[in-house]
């Protein structure tokens, strides 16, 4: 039972529906190169339409247009795409606050709240204007409800008794919920840095069974360990925590046994050697054969699985063998596999096997807080 108000909760029937939705996708030369967040949006909208609304306007952000108009970041191209997935017409305005939207129009596409520097800024002013489009406000935009911008926080609150979040933030706060999970629970934690994923590395420790680590953040722990990193990233003011953390979970955490290493990324010679025998002058960048035959064997047990970040430069073959790996290993586990979002969700879209996993959440920063325990002020506001 969700503690806030959710879509099957309220009535569309005769309402203008302002719905905040999750249209950040990439774009290249015109043309969206990843639809996942568009479709993710279509069960929602289809629910709206099904419960009779008068009208449907469409509000989101595309980009870091820096609050100027821009053709770059327009969301024209999403409109076009929108509209192929709904079999139905969408209507794209070139703004999103003056403007006057034609009553016949069913659905509608407001221009990028972006393009106004007041949305960034948590604008109340300017979210009283946005809210003059709609009579009931949706917010399903999951990977921007860590963020306290006017659309997410400012424009719920003129709708204290008329506003809900749709089925897919309904759907991501569900999954990303691990207060409970069934045991073993196992995750897979890939990151550049300890610096940044403090507060998670922390929660997560407190709640898993097993913590398998990957990406450059394990030779911070290595180095902990005494072993030589070579010219692999180690954060050197981390050592000491990641023998912290070593010392007071050291049947949770695993770490790799060899890496896959070498010079450079690319037109080097390759290597797989022990993790305690990496060479000065040489870089991991990826988790050995090994490795991903224990860290498999270790799924294999888990009943509750979350996966953020690649284990190795997964973007750079061959150093993207453990991640793919991994992915196809996990496509096939009985496991509830839930995988955070950002590249992850990018690896596994890529290696094309997200539809095999239980959820691939479509937030990156707000999965990751959500997970850590920290409060989304895009879901808070829904609680005063």
């Amino acid at each position: 039972m969700m503690d806030i108000p959710t879509l099957h909760e309220v009535s569309c029937e005769g309402k203008r529906v302002l719905l905040r939705a999750e249209f950040n996708v990439p774009i290249k030369d015109g043309r969206i190169t990843d639809d996942r967040r568009i479709a993710e949006a279509v069960p929602t909208i289809r629910a709206i339409l099904a419960d009779n609304a008068k009208q449907l306007i469409l509000i989101a952000h595309l980009g870091r247009p820096e609050g100027k108009s821009n053709p770059e970041f327009s969301l024209k191209p999403v409109a076009a795409r929108l509209q192929e997935l709904l079999g139905l017409d969408v209507l794209f305005l070139r703004d999103c606050v003056d403007v006057k939207i034609p009553e016949t129009a069913k659905v509608v596409l407001l221009e990028n709240l972006r393009f106004h520097k007041e949305e960034e800024k948590n604008d109340a002013a300017f979210a009283k204007k946005l809210a003059k489009h709609g009579d009931l406000y949706v917010n399903d935009a999951f990977g921007n409800m860590h963020r306290s911008h006017a659309s997410i926080v400012a424009l719920p609150r003129i709708f204290p008794d008329n506003r809900c979040v749709g089925l897919l933030v309904e759907k991501e706060l569900r999954n990303l919920d691990f207060s409970d999970p069934e045991r073993p629970f196992v995750a897979v934690l890939g990151c550049a840095k300890i610096s940044d994923k403090i507060t998670l590395l922390n929660a997560l420790l407190e709640r898993v069974d097993k913590l398998l680590l990957g990406g450059a953040i394990v030779f911070t722990f290595l180095k902990a360990r005494g072993f030589e990193v070579g010219t692999s990233l180690c954060e050197e003011d981390k050592v000491a925590l990641a023998q912290e953390l070593l010392d007071q979970y050291p049947e949770k955490i695993v770490l790799p046994a060899d890496i896959v290493i070498s010079e450079g990324l690319e037109e080097a010679e390759i290597f797989t050697v022990d993790v305690d025998k990496i060479p000065s002058g040489m870089k991991g960048l990826d988790i050995g054969d090994e490795t991903i035959d224990e860290y498999e064997l270790i799924l294999d047990s888990a009943r509750t699985v979350f996966w953020n970040g690649p284990v190795g430069v997964y973007e750079t073959p061959p150093f993207d063998a453990g991640t793919h790996a991994l992915a196809e290993h996990l496509a096939k586990s009985k496991a509830k596999v839930v995988v955070g979002g950002g590249d992850t969700a990018a690896a596994v879209d890529q290696i094309g096997v997200a539809r095999f996993y239980e959820h691939v959440s479509t937030g990156g920063g707000a999965s990751l807080q959500l997970v850590a325990g920290e409060k989304l002020p895009g879901v808070e506001v829904f609680r005063e």
